[in-house]
């Protein structure tokens, strides 16, 4: 990631660790770390954050960054999404609000370390390669599966199939295809990939 993004997206995850919000990068920047790399303009972390996490987050971040406090609470009470925008750089970080059924649980159970920076070297929480996986499948199967476009994109999950392929859980992958509905794209996956 070039300097600054790396900067902004510390400032962010040192912060949420900070608060004891537990987070994950996941997007672009998570498919990156696990092998494919993805150019990107923004970040997006998944947070498991509550309406008291609001003035905290707000109270560290905004000399920094432009964050909305009301946009915060209503993406909370919604599990939906709410940005923060650096000032300097105008570079966005997309907070996901983890949302209730069990895969997205998951997501922030089986998040790991990976090192974003070096000299000093500093990591960040990022969704498993798993989860980029089924994540990315999800979205092509919501997305109604129209495109070999969709399917080409879609394959940073194929991407990071073939980059991590002895590395990956494939009972996990399995467990939650089935889960998710994606399981005949995980098959197809799993062929193009090998």
């Amino acid at each position: 990631m070039p300097g600054e993004s790396t900067r902004v997206t510390l400032l962010v995850t040192q912060t949420l660790e900070r608060l004891g919000i537990a987070y994950a990068v996941g997007g672009s920047l998570a498919s990156s770390l696990h092998g494919v790399m993805r150019s990107t303009l923004d970040v997006d972390i998944v947070a498991d954050m509550r309406l008291e996490h609001i003035q905290p987050l707000v109270a560290a971040l905004s000399k920094e960054f432009y964050a909305d406090d009301e946009m915060m609470k209503d993406a909370i009470e919604h599990h939906s999404s709410f940005n923060l925008i650096h000032h300097k750089t105008a570079f966005k970080v997309d907070i996901f609000i983890r949302k209730t059924r069990a895969f997205d649980q998951m997501q922030l159970e089986w998040r790991r370390t990976s090192v974003i920076a070096t000299d000093p070297e500093e990591s960040v929480y990022v969704t498993s390669p798993e989860d980029v996986i089924l994540s990315k499948l999800e979205w092509y199967r919501m997305g109604g599966e129209v495109s070999d476009r969709q399917w080409r994109d879609t394959p940073v999950g194929v991407g990071v199939l073939k980059t991590r392929a002895g590395d990956l859980d494939l009972e996990y992958l399995r467990k939650w295809a089935i889960e998710l509905k994606v399981s005949d794209l995980l098959d197809r996956a799993l062929k193009e990939s090998f």
